[in-house]
């Protein structure tokens, strides 16, 4: 007689099935990607690219952009509002020191310097005038003053005349009193013309002062022009080359407003250009490589502007060979700010295989085969990584993207 099985014994059979189908599931995945990394454990020697360990310096860098600009160029404004009459030279030419490159129609600031000459002169004129009249008002005052005194003197003659006249007993005591008023009027009147003259004299000198002042304003704002007029021929004030002109021949330009540049182009300077993310980074004196091509010329940073425009940061860079035969004017170049340097350290040239981590797993060539290394990471910039351990001197290690056998641990190479 069969007997029944029970519902509970066909729920543990069902989960000890299911559990036996998922570890055996685990162990297949497991296994795939164990092996994944063994199936393709070749390659070829054509698909790689490999570098020399070697000892050596490096430094870290920090990357940037610069231009090359003339480390001295000249900028060549309009002293004076004027039209351009003519342009002698074009961008360019060679030029030495005196000679022209542009041509001024200057006829308005002509007329306006012979305006303030006339200006002047009448200003001259009207100090002379001011002059006279302080010379005549002083004489006329003095001379009513001399006479007041003649007056006074008389007064004072009839005082003493009316007192002898009263004690003769021929006058009044009123003739007396009459005859001291009159004499204390008169002196009233000498003190108040004494006092005129005082103020006509310090009245007239403010007045001649503030003429001479304005006539030695007129003098230099003509002096000024005079020196624009002279300015106004441009020409060159060093040996240089133009490389700017203005040449729109009868354009009215306004004083300050540019009209040519000259550099020299012997000497050049880089305006670099880089991330406010590198602000702590980037200070004067910091070295830095510029690189042109397959070629590096070396410098520092000698000024780092103090504002920041749409989050970039702008710096100049001094060459120690600013004469370089590759410099040219606005050449758009690499900038490498070195921020540390190691001396004497195992290097290796810098590719795709280094994801810039510390610690990384590289892949070493040894009697046809690519080991796979631990080492440790140093200082990295855009040619070398520094390697701290796992490699030695002379090693070839592969450089090149090797990410597809993070799993093998040896590959052959064909």
């Amino acid at each position: 007689m069969d007997k029944e099985i029970t519902l509970e014994v066909i729920s543990q059979k069902r989960r000890k099935t299911a559990l036996v189908a998922l570890i055996s599931i685990a162990g297949l995945v497991l296994a795939i990607w164990v092996l994944r990394g063994y199936i393709k454990s070749s390659l070829k020697k054509s698909e790689i690219t490999t570098a020399i360990v070697e000892t050596g310096n490096i430094e870290n860098t920090i990357n940037a952009t610069g231009e090359v600009l003339p480390e001295f160029e000249e900028i060549i404004t309009s002293p004076i509002n004027a039209s351009i009459k003519n342009a002698l030279m074009d961008a360019g030419n060679k030029v030495n020191a005196g000679q022209s490159i542009i041509t001024l129609d200057k006829s308005a600031s002509q007329t306006e310097y012979e305006k303030l000459k006339f200006q002047l002169e009448s200003k001259r004129n009207e100090i002379s005038k001011l002059r006279l009249d302080l010379g005549k008002s002083f004489y006329d005052i003095q001379s009513n003053n001399d006479i007041k005194q003649l007056h006074i003197s008389n007064l004072a003659d009839a005082v003493e005349n009316a007192k002898r006249l009263f004690k003769a007993g021929g006058g009044t005591r009123e003739n007396i009193e009459q005859a001291e008023l009159n004499l204390k009027v008169a002196q009233l009147e000498k003190k108040q013309l004494e006092n005129e003259i005082k103020n006509k004299q310090q009245t007239m000198q403010i007045e001649i002062k503030e003429a001479e002042i304005a006539a030695a304003i007129q003098e230099n704002d003509l002096n000024e022009l005079q020196r624009k007029l002279q300015l106004a021929n441009v020409i060159a004030t060093r040996k240089g080359v133009i490389t700017y002109v203005n040449k729109n021949i009868g354009a009215n330009i306004h004083e300050g407003e540019t009209l040519a540049r000259i550099a020299d182009l012997g000497s050049f300077k880089v305006q670099g250009s880089i991330s406010d993310n590198s602000l702590d980074e980037l200070h004067t004196g910091i070295p830095v490589i510029v690189r042109i091509n397959d070629n590096q010329l070396r410098g520092h940073v000698t000024n780092v502007s103090p504002s920041i425009q749409n989050s970039i940061i702008s710096f100049d860079i001094q060459l120690d060979d600013r004469s370089s035969k590759l410099l040219r004017p606005n050449m758009k170049v690499d900038v490498f700010l070195v921020t540390a340097t190691h001396n004497k350290v195992m290097r290796v040239a810098n590719g795709p295989a280094f994801k810039g981590s510390n610690l990384q797993d590289i892949f070493v060539v040894n009697k046809g085969k690519a080991e796979r290394r631990t080492v440790h990471v140093g200082l990295t910039n855009f040619d070398y990584v520094e390697i701290q351990d796992g490699v030695k001197p002379g090693d070839v290690v592969i450089t090149s993207d090797m990410s597809e056998y993070k799993n093998s641990t040896e590959i052959t190479i064909n």
